[in-house]
Parts: structure tokens; C-alpha cells; sequence
């Protein structure tokens, strides 16, 4: 039988039930859309992480002392960078890079009159360019004044829980590089909130001078972060830089923590997407094999005058594949619409949710989507070859019916 009339039976027969054959396309269409906002989402959050990870934290690459240890903020002078600023400069002359500025990092505890809290000491350059996000996120007062030696910056969070505002006297402890423990009373200058809940309540901005006063590490830094234009420039920054006396580390080297977690995490959506699809699969077998019982005898006058066994089986094979078009073609619709509201408004999430992950995978308290244009095609082609394949059981029954008992509706 030709392709042309195979085409006219499949459509006149997907129109007989008009309302099992739109339920069937709905099912096909919502598991799509569903699959694509899944992945929209979860796209969206690996790459939110990752990028603010390198804003705040890492950077695109770092330059250490040779031996200093990865994540440690040890304030131990061998453990530290000498005289950084002919490095900062010779790396911020360089292509690609949008800032260097130096960093001393050390663990530390701030404490308020009423409550008291460890976290991460951040000792930077208020003026540093890099920090320009920090600046425009500060909720209340302003960002630290390069002047202001016993200024401190704060994320609103933790201002609640230590129940101070700008204005307000804190104390900081820290660790010198003998161990002994040295405190001062600083001022809150700024309240910022980022929406970032691993920065926001375990991390605290003061001037390299104060942290460095503090922990006697005069001269000294923990580290110089580099950003980049262009993350794809970062083995060419790297080869310019390299030299006796430091260590180079890349923003994949410095978040292969976030990265393999996320990793992890997208693997575990793999098996969603196939269990979807297969559920999917299971609909339209369920709605050809419905299909085929109610049109026994008209099977049986088409194999009765002549039609093939494998013109049938193409018949039921193609009512498959149209099936899933349709689905698919709706899908793509109400996906993409989902998708943009992901994009634009995303999902608002509770700050003890964000916080769940640690304070080593930085989530934002609000969860954006992203197009990822290959995962979909990918998705929906896998979902047609997959449903019309699942198909073929019932397309091989109706197949090897014999005209006769399928003339008696058996």
C-alpha cells in the first residue's frame, strides 16, 4: 500500500476518538514541557552556582603561595603571598583580565552584644573594582570607605542574627600567625544582601589592613584573584602568569567541588527524563492497543482484500509517530512558555532551603531557568523515537492477526 494512503487511514483512525487521541497528545505534550523546565531549571542553577562561586569567591584564576593548601585560610606567613602588588599589576595588564586584587582570607568569629558567630573573614581592597556587585547589593548605610580601617561590612542575615544595623559596634576575632587570639571593635558600615545564602551568613567583608593588622600578616595576602572577561581565556592568563615562587589554580580547579555535586545532581535528572518518557511511551501503547481492539474487524477486511501484514504494522507505526509529533509539536509550546517564566521570574525558594547545600555550593534564594536549545531537541527526539519504537508491540499484534478471527471481533 502506498505512503499516501497509509497517511489518509492513520488520520481518519486518530480522528475516530477524538477525545483519547487529544488526551494521548496532551500526555505527550505536558511530559515534554515538564522535561524541558526540569532541565531549564536545573541548567540554571548548576551554571547560578558556578558563577557566583567565581564572583565571590574564587575568581577565574588564583595566585597562591607554593604552599599554601587548597580551601585552607591559614594566616601562617609560608602559607601566604609576599608583597603582592607587582603581581596584581602585571596581571591586571593583561588581555582578558577584568580585575586582579589582592585577598587575605582567615577564619574568624564576630560577635555583637547579644549573640556570636563563626565565619570566613574576608580582608579586601573596598575600591577594587571586583567587588562592584557587593556594592550595589548593600541594602543599608554604603560599602566599606577605603579610609574607614575599622569599618565591616555584613549580609543582612547575619545583621539579624547578630541584632545589629549600620552604626552599630561589633567585635571580631581572629587568629594571628602564632595562634594567639586578637580581637578589635569595628563599625558596621554596610548591610548588603546578595540572595546568596552560603556568602550572605558566613562571610564578612573588612579592609585588608584591618585583617592584616589583626593577624600580623603585614605585606601579606592569601591570595590574588584574577577575573576574566572571558572564561575561555583562562589557559592564556595562566601561561602568562606562570613563574617560580606561586601557584596557579583555575575556577575549575578551585569549584571542582560544586562541579562534581552538580554533576552528581544532573545524572539523577537523567533517570527523570527517561522515566518520563517512558511513562509517556506507555500512554501511546495503551491508546493503539485500545485502537486496535475496537478496529478488529475493520483490520480483518483490510488484510481480507488484501492489505499486508507489514503495511499493517506501518499503519500502527506511523499513528505512533503522529501521536508523538503532535506532543511534541504542543510541548515545545507550553515548554518554551514555561521556560521563559523561569527565566524571568524563576522560582523563589526559603533561605534555609538555599542553605541546605552548604556553604561550599553558593545557590541563590531564587532559582533561575536557562535555554539550553541541545538538551531539548535532544529530549524531544529522544521522546519520538522512543514512543513510536514502544509502539511496535501492539503494531506486530495487529500485524499477525488473522483476517478471519479478526473478521469475528476476536
Amino acid at each position: 500500500m502506498s505512503t499516501a494512503r497509509l497517511w489518509h487511514l492513520a488520520w481518519r483512525d486518530l480522528g475516530r476518538n477524538r477525545r483519547r487521541t487529544g488526551f494521548t497528545i496532551v500526555a505527550v505534550a505536558l511530559g515534554l514541557a515538564l522535561l524541558m523546565m526540569t532541565n531549564a531549571l536545573i541548567a540554571g542553577v548548576v551554571d547560578d552556582s558556578l558563577q557566583n562561586s567565581i564572583m565571590l569567591r574564587t575568581g577565574h584564576i588564583q595566585l597562591r603561595a607554593v604552599d599554601a593548601r587548597d580551601g585552607d585560610v591559614s594566616v601562617r606567613w609560608r602559607d601566604l603571598l609576599l608583597d603582592p602588588e607587582a603581581r596584581v599589576a602585571q596581571a591586571a595588564a593583561l588581555p582578558h583580565v577584568r580585575s586582579a586584587t589582592p585577598v587575605l582570607w582567615a577564619g574568624g568569629m564576630l560577635a555583637s552584644a547579644e549573640e556570636s558567630v563563626g565565619l570566613q573573614v574576608y580582608g579586601i581592597d573596598p575600591a577594587a573594582s571586583t567587588y562592584d556587585q557587593l556594592r550595589a547589593a548593600v541594602q543599608r548605610g554604603q560599602f566599606l570607605a577605603s579610609d574607614a580601617r575599622d569599618g565591616v561590612a555584613l549580609g543582612e542575615s547575619l545583621a539579624d542574627m547578630l541584632h545589629v544595623d549600620v552604626g552599630g559596634q561589633v567585635r571580631l576575632t581572629i587568629a594571628d600567625s602564632e595562634g594567639m587570639a586578637r580581637e578589635a571593635s569595628l563599625t558596621v558600615q554596610g548591610v548588603y544582601a546578595t540572595g546568596i545564602p552560603a556568602f550572605d551568613d558566613h562571610a564578612v567583608l573588612v579592609p585588608l589592613a584591618t585583617v592584616q593588622r589583626l593577624s600580623d600578616t603585614s605585606r601579606r595576602v592569601s591570595a590574588i584573584v584574577i577575573h576574566l572577561d572571558d572564561a575561555r581565556a583562562t589557559d592564556e592568563v595562566v601561561a602568562a602568569l606562570a613563574s617560580d615562587g606561586v601557584r596557579l589554580q583555575t575556577w575549575e580547579q578551585l569549584n571542582q567541588q560544586v562541579i562534581q555535586t552538580m554533576q552528581s545532581a544532573s545524572a539523577f535528572y537523567v533517570l527523570l527524563d527517561a522515566i518520563v518518557i517512558l511513562i509517556v511511551a506507555s500512554v501511546i501503547v495503551n491508546t493503539l492497543l485500545m485502537s486496535i481492539f475496537e478496529r478488529l474487524r475493520e483490520i480483518g477486511v483490510l488484510l481480507a482484500i488484501g492489505m499486508r501484514g507489514h503495511d499493517v504494522l506501518r499503519l500502527m507505526l506511523l499513528e505512533a509517530a503522529l501521536l508523538g509529533a503532535a506532543g511534541i509539536l504542543v510541548g515545545l509550546i507550553i515548554g518554551g512558555v514555561g521556560v521563559t517564566y523561569l527565566m524571568v521570574i524563576g522560582i523563589s525558594i526559603d533561605r534555609s532551603v538555599a542553605g541546605v547545600a552548604g556553604d561550599a555550593i553558593a545557590i541563590s534564594s531564587t532559582m533561575y531557568g536557562r535555554v539550553v536549545p541541545e538538551v531539548f531537541a535532544g529530549l524531544a527526539l529522544a521522546m519520538l523515537v522512543i514512543t513510536t519504537a514502544a509502539a511496535g508491540y501492539p503494531a506486530w499484534y495487529a500485524a499477525r492477526l488473522e483476517p478471519a478471527r479478526a473478521l469475528r471481533g476476536r
